[in-house]
């Protein structure tokens, strides 16, 4: 690996009350053609359900995976240029058992107005092409006042470089991206990137709804900068290597907006990523099976990155699945995700008789199914388990772990609606049966994790 990622590490060199008025807008004032990102349907002259499985943005169909491997260049040149936002509402089954429900279920029960994006993206030459989102979060902090305030940051950076070969024998697509998050170059929606795609409010309120259950993901986080090789082999096998670096010096427009204090900072550029897939499409099906995996030296937050002491180290290593069915009126998605992390910690960030490392597995299994790319509904599991440490014992109420195991378990029911293909309306039931390592009492004051059920519905928009 370390031969590999050596010739990549050279190239470092080189953005409620409203929710029923919007809508009306909305549906009364928008073209009633389908569109994906606006950006890529002014290039393509595609609707969304070309790129988007039943034109539920943003996961891909194979027309859109396709269009992602070969650098967003399909197409001529347009303007660059799309937004997106996103109107929240979250109601927490039990705010009782807290010392200050206003502080601890912010919001709740009210439509926020929770974030929104700025995207540019598109064909920049043949080769050449970018997805870059910059994303404003509306509740983002507080002032010693108790006023909310947002802030704005990168997102997702993708710049790439792509070729296709084709010729009687071979399909070939090989490629590079300089990107800032590992496996958003990933096609799929079972990668740590994309799996997760309803935004949530940074509120309380909205610490429990689906988007804050686990997830698969990598210890390194994002706002990193990395470079990575891929190559796509006759329909077949997908194969991506790469390594990843502080997003610092010229590169530092990738962690933009994220303050040094909480910036992901990693020791050196050999922190090598992963990704392997089989794929193989027959009719209306298509099927992947995957793997995937990263190695990451990460500095504790906020910590003196020249004392060695400070540096701890992940290690994950992935598996996941996906089917779907494309067929009008039907579209039928089915996806599994695992993900295995040992953390082992910094010298300084240990704990007296605690674990010096601690593993965690994450399943996520989900069914997704859309008639007339109008109305749809999904069912997702998940579930968290790992080791017990006394170092993630925390005392706090509503948020607290008495135990020190991560165990987290549940279900989240989804209906959704699409008035015109790209607006979103849906509502979340997430349900858990177990939290922060138990069912009952799980902060050591009387919370259980039924408790914690929340209702969540949004209003979410791209043009």
């Amino acid at each position: 690996m370390l031969l590999i990622t050596l010739p990549l590490q050279r190239l470092f060199r080189q953005f409620a009350g409203m929710t029923l008025g919007l809508l009306v807008v909305f549906v009364g004032l928008a073209p009633q053609e389908s569109m994906a990102l606006p950006a890529f349907a002014r290039q393509t002259g595609q609707n969304c359900v070309a790129c988007h499985a039943g034109g539920q943005f943003p996961e891909l169909t194979p027309y859109g995976r396709m269009f992602k491997m070969t650098g967003y260049t399909v197409g001529s040149r347009a303007l660059p240029l799309s937004v997106m936002g996103v109107i929240n509402y979250a109601k927490v089954s039990d705010t009782s058992k807290s010392d200050d429900p206003a502080a601890d279920f912010q919001k709740n029960g009210t439509p926020v107005f929770s974030s929104g994006s700025l995207f540019v993206a598109g064909k920049i030459t043949d080769n050449i092409g970018l997805f870059s989102q910059i994303t404003y979060d509306n509740y983002a902090g507080q002032n010693e006042n108790g006023d909310f305030f947002g802030h704005s940051q990168a997102d997702n950076v993708d710049l790439r470089y792509a070729d296709r070969f084709v010729d009687a024998n071979r399909d070939l697509i090989v490629g590079v991206s300089l990107n800032n998050n590992p496996s958003v170059v990933d096609p799929w929606n079972t990668a740590a990137a994309w799996m997760q795609y309803v935004p949530a409010a940074s509120l309380t309120s909205h610490q429990f709804t689906d988007a804050s259950t686990p997830f698969p993901g990598f210890g390194a986080g994002g706002n990193i900068a990395g470079v990575n090789a891929y190559l796509y082999w006759n329909k077949t096998l997908y194969a991506e290597l790469g390594t990843y670096k502080t997003a610092d010096q010229a590169l530092s427009f990738m962690s933009a907006g994220v303050d040094d204090a909480s910036k992901t900072k990693l020791s050196g550029s050999n922190n090598p990523y992963w990704r392997f897939a089989l794929t193989r499409e027959w009719g209306p099906h298509n099927l992947m099976l995957g793997t995937s995996g990263m190695i990451a030296h990460v500095y504790d937050t906020g910590s003196d990155t020249s004392d060695p002491d400070n540096l701890g180290l992940y290690r994950n290593t992935g598996l996941d699945a996906q089917y779907q069915y494309l067929l009008d009126p039907h579209t039928v998605t089915a996806q599994l995700a695992y993900m295995r992390q040992e953390q082992t910690y910094s010298v300084n960030a240990l704990l007296p008789d605690a674990n010096p490392m601690d593993t965690t597995n994450v399943f996520r299994a989900k069914i997704t199914y859309v008639y007339q790319a109008q109305y749809g509904g999904s069912l997702a599991f998940f579930n968290k388990t790992g080791t017990t440490n006394t170092q993630n014992i925390d005392g706090t109420r509503v948020t607290g772990n008495v135990s020190g195991n991560p165990a987290t378990s549940g279900l989240t029911l989804e209906a959704f609606w699409f008035p015109i293909q790209n607006v979103r309306i849906g509502a979340q039931y997430t349900a858990y049966s177990k939290f922060n390592g138990a069912a009952d009492n799980y902060d050591g004051f009387g919370r259980n994790a039924r408790d914690n059920n929340t209702l969540f519905g949004y209003l979410w928009f791209a043009y």
